[in-house]
């Protein structure tokens, strides 16, 4: 096991609760009350099904060129004066895993300008050999073609790699693919079905590290 393909939103950056925050003022703002609640139903996938699933949730009251207008907005002004909020131990994570000749991927449902203002934005784009985001496959997450094209990248086979997630689709989507799958719980938490496809879970990506240095051993 010589590749590690990571998740961003839940993984790498707390931005899922950010969301949550975020979705609340912009519902309130456009009419629709707090929506902070439509995360948890959009967890791992692409824009473009989140907004298929607002539409069902919301009907002709949901308007996607408004919401998302005032999303940007919210987060322009939010990354003024913020950086974008790493989760716990992702730093010494990547640097152990640099140092020590893994491959490492992004695999994001995310969108590229998204994905890449992030890691960007943190300072760590370099440690990863290869990214892939949810505007670059045909089929969103919970279906495998992400992590596919991830170890696809990486020149490995899936079944090589570790998948480290944090949402239902994402944990489906690397267990189709037939990863190594790695739970590493942020704000959902997995069903009994779920577990079973589970292979490794920690708490923090420093636990996964320290595992990592044991199977070097």
């Amino acid at each position: 096991m010589k590749a590690v393909i990571f998740d961003m939103d839940g993984v790498l950056f707390d931005t899922e609760s950010l969301a949550i925050k975020a979705w609340d003022t912009i519902g309130e703002e456009v009419g629709l009350g707090k929506v902070g609640y439509m995360v948890f139903k959009t967890l791992g996938i692409t824009r473009e099904e989140s907004v298929k699933i607002f539409e069902k949730e919301f009907g002709d009251k949901f308007n996607n060129d408004i919401f998302q207008a005032h999303y940007k907005a919210y987060l322009d002004e939010y990354y003024k004066n913020n950086p974008v909020p790493l989760k716990h131990g992702v730093i010494e994570t990547l640097k152990y895993l640099k140092k020590n000749g893994y491959k490492t991927a992004v695999a994001s449902s995310s969108s590229e300008d998204s994905v890449m203002h992030h890691l960007e934005d943190a300072g760590i784009t370099h440690y990863f050999d290869a990214i892939i985001c949810g505007d670059k496959v045909e089929r969103s997450k919970p279906e495998p073609d992400i992590y596919l094209k991830a170890a696809e990248s990486l020149g490995k086979r899936a079944e090589d790699c570790y998948a480290v997630e944090d949402s239902k689709n994402g944990l489906l989507s690397a267990h189709r693919a037939g990863c190594k799958v790695v739970y590493i719980p942020d704000l959902y938490k997995a069903e009994d079905e779920i577990k079973k496809i589970i292979d490794l879970k920690f708490e923090t990506l420093f636990e996964f590290k320290e595992y990592i240095k044991s199977e070097r051993i």
